[in-house]
């Protein structure tokens, strides 16, 4: 895909890695409809950020959890931009549980946002996509979707889904639009952690050291570059994967 001229809708781009990824396309020329949930003032603060990269961006709210959300995001950066060519499914919450502990309020909310949210607006990216044009979907993954642990069960089973979303995706609206995942490890702490827990993690990562989000930005340009790769799960974690539980 020749991304100058081309416009995304990137799901929780206003902070962490979603912002990373805005960034990334921004400088290559694609605009960006930047959606927020709660993060305000991070999303103009990016927002200028793309702006002065060159690029446009359109900060827009929108709580995942709701029903009915996903479509109307994606009717919105419509209306604004007037097409759409990229997804990113980056929007997620990280919540701590296992199986003794983990309530139902926070294994819904997970759902919703990290797995509900993501298909509803594939189906509507893909219901309202151009036709004649190519187009591109990236989830964002886990490695833990393939080696789950006992800890945040909730989550690591919505980011399965998501892989599994994935490639069930990738043969549906092809050859039209293509759709590929993103597999993280220690990129950024969890809120309210510090470097000092990545620097934990790094004994156990066979590069033995953590990543940063500019790994995963250009994880994201190959991919949209990439015109003969769909279904794939791009593993960006330093060989996570591969530990010994």
């Amino acid at each position: 895909m020749e991304l100058q001229g081309k416009v995304a809708l990137i799901t929780g781009g206003a902070v962490r890695i979603g912002r990373a990824l805005a960034l990334a396309l921004a400088e290559r020329g694609v605009r960006i409809a930047l959606h927020y949930g709660r993060s305000a003032d991070a999303a103009k603060e990016t927002a200028a950020a793309i702006r002065a990269a060159g690029s446009d961006a359109a900060p827009l709210s929108a709580d995942l959890a709701e029903s009915g959300a996903a479509a109307d995001l994606i009717d919105r950066a419509l209306e604004r931009f007037g097409r759409l060519d990229i997804l990113v499914n980056s929007a997620a919450i990280f919540l701590p549980g296992g199986v003794g502990d983990t309530s139902e309020g926070d294994w819904d909310r997970q759902f919703a946002i990290n797995l509900k949210s993501p298909f509803f607006l594939a189906q509507a990216f893909a219901r309202r996509h151009q036709p004649g044009s190519s187009g591109l979907i990236v989830n964002i993954a886990d490695w833990r979707a393939f080696r789950p642990g006992p800890d945040y069960l909730a989550y690591t089973l919505t980011k399965a889904g998501i892989v599994a979303m994935t490639q069930s995706l990738a043969a549906a609206p092809a050859p039209r639009i293509r759709v590929n995942a993103i597999a993280p490890g220690a990129i950024l702490p969890p809120p309210g952690k510090d470097d000092v827990y990545l620097q934990r993690l790094a004994d156990r990562i066979p590069l033995r050291r953590s990543g940063s989000p500019d790994d995963l930005a250009k994880g994201l340009l190959y991919l949209a570059e990439a015109d003969f790769v769909t279904g794939e799960v791009l593993f960006i974690d330093g060989g996570e994967h591969l530990q010994q539980l």
